[in-house]
């Protein structure tokens, strides 16, 4: 059973039809299930590449595997593991349809995401942009690092890249920005203890490379968490983080450092200068095209 008419987002588990021990049943299905899938992806990885005698990374290193593309593959298959993982969840303890952790109609809203996907490449593009000639004012040359891989290498990299990475970004915001505002939801009418805490979470999962980093992803999700209760739904957070996570993979790819190990949590001052002005202007363009377009932000009534 959905929520009923008029609830908001964060508000999609009040169908009126879960107790409290439900929701804390909820949080375990979750993150067992979750958990189940990395141990599942990365124990598959090991039997598969001991059998066909893949090579393995150096015990000191993060990675699994010595290739740095098939690492990475193995990486964001097992993110995406995420997403089927909480919609079961709330299927199972929730009793109400998994898509209300998708948007309050009960599903993607697939035009609606096209719209963002739009909006989201043209503002981040132009970040990344800024980002680069900041970066090759104050380095010069020593700011483009790597070495090109060579066209098939890249072109097979691309094409692993822009299959998986969009499964992997949804996976991220269907837990931190859906499952958790609307597990908090549950017990508190205020969305933003769940927002906060998500943004904290999504934060640390990234791993702590510095202050900068740190202050850059909770920064960003915070707003995110704003977008998808203004929006009603996951649709622009999906967009924005998958480009993201595309212009960063393909940025990598092109200059051969698909092995470094770094991620948005070891990212620059120069970096958090420039997300305090591209995120919320992506947020609030975001918003207004909302609007223009009558996206809801509620359940709506159900239609005879």
């Amino acid at each position: 059973m959905p929520a009923p008419p008029g609830a908001a987002y964060h508000e999609q588990g009040r169908n009126g039809r879960q107790t409290g021990a439900a929701r804390v049943g909820e949080f375990f299905l979750a993150l067992a299930l979750m958990v189940a899938g990395l141990l599942l992806v990365f124990a598959g990885c090991a039997v598969v590449g001991a059998a066909f005698g893949l090579e393995f990374a150096a015990e000191e290193s993060a990675a699994v595997f010595a290739d740095p593309l098939l690492d990475n593959a193995v990486m964001l298959g097992a993110i995406a593991l995420w997403t089927p993982a909480v919609l079961i969840a709330v299927r199972a303890c929730g009793g109400r349809p998994a898509g209300t952790l998708a948007s309050v109609t009960g599903r993607l809203r697939w035009g609606w995401l096209g719209r963002c996907f739009a909006l989201a490449g043209a503002v981040l593009v132009l970040q990344n942009l800024v980002l680069f000639v900041w970066s090759l004012w104050q380095e010069g040359s020593a700011a483009v690092a790597g070495e090109f891989p060579g066209w098939s290498s890249l072109v097979l990299s691309l094409v692993v890249l822009w299959v998986l990475v969009p499964f992997q970004a949804a996976a991220e915001e269907f837990v931190f920005r859906g499952w958790l505002a609307q597990l908090f939801g549950g017990f508190v009418r205020s969305p933003w203890p769940g927002v906060v805490v998500a943004s904290l979470l999504f934060s640390l999962a990234h791993g702590y490379g510095g202050l900068s980093g740190f202050l850059l992803l909770c920064y960003s999700a915070i707003w995110w968490g704003w977008l998808t209760l203004r929006t009603g739904g996951l649709e622009a957070a999906i967009a924005g983080h998958t480009v993201n996570n595309l212009i960063a993979f393909s940025l990598a790819a092109v200059f051969g450092e698909l092995s470094d190990q770094s991620t948005a949590a070891d990212a620059p001052w120069e970096a958090l200068v420039v997300e305090l002005v591209f995120t919320p202007a992506f947020c609030l363009l975001t918003a207004r095209l909302a609007a223009r377009h009558t996206i809801a932000a509620r359940t709506p009534q159900p239609t005879l």
